[in-house]
C-alpha cells in the first residue's frame, strides 16, 4: 500500500474508532467524499490495522482454554466463542482464529505441513500474507479419488503458498489404496519418497479431526469397501490425516493403516507445532481420542465443544 493511502487510512481510523467522529465529520476533516471514508475503513478492517473485539462476559474462554491446556497438556488450547453451535457457523469461526494463530508463530525457514477438508479450507481463506522467507507448505496426505467431491486440497495448498511466498508441494497420490504393496510401490518412487520425507521433516502440521461417520468427507471419496466401512464404524470415533483411531487414541486397523499415504500419526507427535482444528457435535469423540492419542500440542476449538470435553469423564 502506499504511503499516503496508508496514512490517511489510518487517521479515518483513528477518527472513527477512537474519536467518535462520523463518517461525515471525517469527510469534511480529510477533504474527501464520504464512500472514500468507508472504503478507508473497511481497508483498516481488511488489513489488520483496525481489529475488533466483542468481549462477551458469559462466556469465560480463557479459563475454559486453560482448563484443555491442563487436562490434555497442550502446549496452547485456542477457545472460540460461536453464537451457534452449528457446523459452518463453527467453522468460519475456528477457521479465523487458526489462520491467525498461524500467521503469529510462521518465521523464517519453516516447513508447514498441511492436511485437507473444508474445516482446512475455512482456515485458508482466512490467512493473511507474511513476509517470510524460506518458507515451504506441504500436503501432508494424499487426495486424489475417483469421486467428484471437492477436498479442497489444491484451493488449501494454493492459500497457505499464497500467504508465506512459496510455491506448495504437492502428493499427487490417493489417500487410501486397496493393496500394501501399491503404496510401497508409489512410496519407492524417488520423487514420491522426496515429498514425503519434507513432510516429515515439517516443524508445523495443521489438521482437522474426520468424524467416523458415512457423511464425512472422506467417506464419500470412494476409498473403502464394505468390509472397512463396517470396522471404521463399529470401534472409530474419528481420523486425522486418513488413519483411523479409537477412543482411546488407539490406530483402529493396521491393515488398513498400512494401505494409508501419507505422514504417520506418530510422526505428528514430534512437531513443533501440532495443530488441532476441529469443532462441533459430530467430532467430539473425534477430538477427544486424538487428544487421548496425544497427536496434537496445539487446539483451536469452539467453546461448547470444550466444555463436552471437559465433562467427559466427569
Amino acid at each position: 500500500m502506499e504511503a499516503e493511502k496508508l496514512k490517511k487510512v489510518i487517521e479515518a481510523a483513528r477518527l472513527y474508532y477512537l474519536l467518535d467522529y462520523n463518517q461525515h465529520q471525517i469527510a469534511d476533516k480529510l477533504g474527501i467524499s464520504r464512500p472514500t471514508v468507508s472504503r478507508l475503513l473497511q481497508i483498516a478492517k481488511n488489513e489488520g490495522i483496525v481489529q475488533i473485539k466483542i468481549m462477551d462476559p458469559n462466556d469465560d474462554v480463557e479459563q475454559l482454554s486453560k482448563q484443555i491446556e491442563k487436562k490434555f497438556n497442550l502446549k496452547k488450547a485456542i477457545v472460540v466463542s460461536v453464537p451457534q453451535y452449528e457446523d459452518n457457523i463453527i467453522k468460519n469461526y475456528i477457521g479465523e482464529k487458526a489462520a491467525a494463530y498461524m500467521h503469529d508463530i510462521v518465521k523464517d525457514g519453516d516447513i508447514i505441513g498441511v492436511t485437507w477438508g473444508t474445516t482446512l479450507y475455512h482456515v485458508a481463506l482466512e490467512l493473511k500474507q507474511k513476509f517470510v522467507k524460506d518458507v515451504k507448505v506441504v500436503q501432508l496426505k494424499g487426495a486424489i479419488s475417483h469421486s467428484e467431491t471437492n477436498t479442497y486440497f489444491s484451493e488449501i495448498l494454493y492459500l497457505f503458498g499464497k500467504a508465506f511466498n512459496t510455491n506448495p508441494i504437492h502428493l499427487p497420490l490417493p489417500a487410501i489404496v486397496d493393496h500394501i504393496v501399491v503404496k510401497q510401490a508409489m512410496e519407492a518412487d524417488r520423487h514420491i519418497k522426496k515429498v514425503l520425507d519434507i513432510g516429515r521433516e515439517a516443524n508445523i502440521a495443521m489438521f482437522t479431526i474426520g468424524a467416523a461417520k458415512s457423511e464425512s468427507l472422506l467417506f464419500q471419496l470412494g476409498y473403502f469397501s464394505e468390509e472397512d466401512m463396517r470396522m471404521i464404524r463399529s470401534k472409530g470415533v474419528g481420523d486425522i490425516c486418513s488413519r483411523f483411531f479409537d477412543q482411546d487414541g488407539n490406530i483402529l486397523n493396521e491393515n488398513l493403516n498400512n494401505r494409508t499415504l501419507g505422514i504417520e500419526l506418530s510422526e505428528l507427535k514430534q512437531k513443533e507445532y501440532s495443530i488441532l482444528v476441529a469443532g462441533g457435535a459430530q467430532k467430539i469423540d473425534g477430538i477427544y481420542g486424538a487428544l487421548k492419542g496425544g497427536y496434537a500440542n496445539v487446539i483451536v476449538i469452539d467453546q461448547f465443544t470444550a466444555k463436552f470435553l471437559l465433562d467427559r469423564d466427569e
